[in-house]
């Protein structure tokens, strides 16, 4: 192994989720950092969820802005978060990776079908930094139910890591994890793999300002949505033959952006925007929308996703949109900007009882006005339960988790004892929310369309469209402080 020199300079970015103006600014600022510090002693990568489909720019040119933005900005190593292994099909990933000048490096995620072979995906790289030999290691979250659905499969972690470590360690003078696994995996990984010199962290956008040390592993983090980009100095002390991290996460509020960079974005705003301009549907009158009581909108969109389903009853959260739909001509853009949630329906099992909790539940303020992050979810609050398939009364006035009465689907009296099949929304199983809706049983995902998606495909019957017209709870009882 060759004698190492001193000094390498490392920066690192995570879960930007296409927030573009933050990425300009992150190319700025390793412009210059690029004009002070030699190529041959910079190392610059990206540890997941560079992509966000939310972002119009994104959804409307297939990534191809994100694309153009890690080359322009010239990343040595990339790792694909879940957000990207989420909610891109096998196909979808390969055609955006597939070509890119930047290796992708995992070493627990690769496709599901040994058919379908890909070159562009490596356990991990060896880069020449400074006269010293740098392995760098991806490792991404596991969420196979999502990922065998779309072609993928993600291994053991801690396994692949310690796999990759016995076979890289020897070739290499400091050893980098990318990972995005979150900090508590990370922290388990420095405990339980030795001969890692850093831990590079992402997926719960944890910031870690300065780095933080288990055992003799540092770990660094930049946050999210390109607040801070990570700059640290590598250097090994003769003496101890160890790695010493200094610097830390610089914010990056108030720099300036990349010129460069913002053509990008700009020539990608065009483009999404001619794109994402296809009528979709002509409504004949408007789909209203609130967050706190049942709307047409979403009211609409419980029957889609009933339909999708094939279940017996449609419940979604109000949450889900950010404004209503007016009559006339509607585009693709157009429902983007109302519904930019990469959120996708699932199928079901909850007994009667455990349905009229749930429903008991989205009466409360606790509960409609819950604020959420993350798990998908894109509005700003959960909003109110709505429902198609089922009908009921409410009478506000009354104890809570005692005003739901008259509960009938299809007509016919609510049975406690009795397994209903539910269509919702994958962030529910999750345990956002409403925590009864996690304990559905038989859980099926259908993938890979988004509830935007299933809206576009049902906007044009009409029929369908005048039915989300009434309501399904009646209320009574209500004070007028009352949201709901």
């Amino acid at each position: 192994m060759t004698e190492p020199k001193a000094r390498v300079t490392l920066l690192h970015t995570n879960d930007i989720h296409s927030h573009l103006e933050q990425a300009a600014q992150i190319a700025g600022y390793v412009k210059s950092i690029r004009a002070k510090v030699p190529a041959d002693e910079l190392l610059l990568v990206d540890c997941g969820d560079f992509l966000d489909r939310s972002r119009p720019e994104t959804e409307g040119t297939s990534g191809a802005v994100n694309r153009s933005l890690l080359q322009a900005i010239g990343y040595d190593a990339l790792l694909p978060g879940n957000n990207e292994g989420l909610t891109y099909t096998f196909e979808q990933m390969n055609s955006f990776y597939d070509g890119l000048s930047i290796p992708v490096v995992c070493a627990n995620f690769r496709p599901l079908r040994p058919e379908d072979e890909i070159g562009w995906l490596k356990p991990s790289l060896v880069v020449r930094k400074s006269g010293i030999n740098i392995g760098l290691i991806g490792l991404t979250a596991p969420f196979n139910v999502y990922y065998e659905l779309l072609g993928w499969q993600a291994s053991d972690p801690v396994e692949a890591a310690a796999r990759e470590v016995e076979r890289i360690r020897n070739q290499a003078d400091l050893l980098i994890v990318m990972s995005h696994l979150g900090l508590r995996q990370d922290e388990r990984l420095a405990a339980l793999v030795p001969g890692i010199d850093l831990i590079l962290g992402a997926h719960t956008h944890h910031l870690l300002e300065k780095p933080l040390y288990v055992g003799d592993t540092a770990m660094s983090a930049a946050g999210k949505f390109g607040s801070h980009i990570g700059h640290l100095r590598m250097t090994l002390a003769p003496e101890s033959r160890k790695w010493k991290v200094e610097g830390g996460c610089l914010s990056t509020e108030g720099w300036p952006a990349d010129e460069e960079a913002e053509a990008i974005i700009d020539a990608g705003r065009r483009e999404a925007k001619r794109r994402m301009s296809r009528v979709v549907a002509v409504l004949e009158e408007p789909l209203d929308w609130a967050p706190f009581r049942e709307s047409p909108l979403s009211d609409f969109l419980a029957s889609v996703v009933r339909r999708k389903t094939g279940a017996e009853i449609g419940l979604v959260n109000a949450g889900q949109f950010l404004d209503g739909l007016p009559a006339g001509e509607v585009t693709e853009e157009t429902v983007h900007a109302l519904c930019p949630s990469p959120i996708n329906c699932c199928r079901l099992k909850l007994k009667g009882k455990e349905l009229l909790q749930v429903m008991e539940e989205s009466l409360l303020p606790e509960f409609h006005e819950l604020e959420i992050r993350g798990f998908g979810f894109r509005g700003h609050v959960l909003g109110t339960l709505c429902y198609d398939g089922l009908e009921a009364d409410a009478d506000l006035s009354r104890r809570p988790y005692e005003r739901i009465s008259n509960v009938r689907v299809d007509g016919k009296p609510l049975e406690p004892d009795r397994d209903y099949t539910i269509g919702t929304l994958d962030m529910f199983t999750f345990g956002v929310g409403h925590l009864g809706l996690k304990e559905g049983r038989d859980v099926e995902y259908l993938l890979p369309e988004f509830i935007r998606e299933c809206l576009i495909d049902e906007l044009g019957d009409r029929q369908l469209v005048r039915s989300a017209a009434g309501p399904r709870i009646r209320l009574t009882g209500r004070n007028p402080s009352q949201r709901l």
